[in-house]
């Protein structure tokens, strides 16, 4: 079965890649994450970011384009103040990987498949994808892992 990425010109809504939310006004997700879970989800990221194997430039663009320096107090645990569109790429972070551990059982599968080219984005891998740099590029791959489980 063949499952295409649900893209927001089909839902007829809008996103803002500055905040997160549809330009209705409601969130695309979590309207409210706490400076903890801010942070929690930031630990979490820097340990994701390893297990794909991402350089600090890239760990960098999906994080919104913080500096290197940032990011290595990051990996020290110095994590800072989170602004909402941090935790909105963190939040779809951890949604991507939540996915692709329910997704597949098998380890190498779940930190390999972004570094796999995959036909829905054209031969592209997601990290491709997601290294566009846009908080759309995040949700374009979390949207496409969520439909794919139903």
């Amino acid at each position: 079965m063949h499952l295409v990425p649900v893209d927001s010109h089909k839902t007829g809504k809008r996103e803002s890649a500055q905040d997160g939310h549809h330009h209705n006004g409601t969130p695309e997700q979590n309207p409210h994450i706490s400076d903890a879970e801010g942070r929690a989800m930031a630990r979490a990221a820097v340990n994701l970011f390893t297990r794909w194997d991402l350089t600090d430039a890239q760990a960098c663009t999906l994080l919104g384009g913080i500096s290197v320096a940032t990011y290595t107090r990051w990996k020290r645990g110095d994590i800072g103040r989170l602004g909402v569109d941090r935790k909105t790429r963190l939040s779809n972070l951890m949604g991507i990987h939540k996915a692709l551990r329910l997704l597949f059982t098998d380890n190498d599968r779940v930190y390999g498949w972004v570094h796999r080219d995959n036909d829905v984005y054209g031969g592209r891998t997601a990290l491709d994808i997601m290294l566009g740099g846009q908080l759309t590029d995040l949700m374009r791959v979390r949207r496409y892992l969520d439909a794919v489980r139903g």
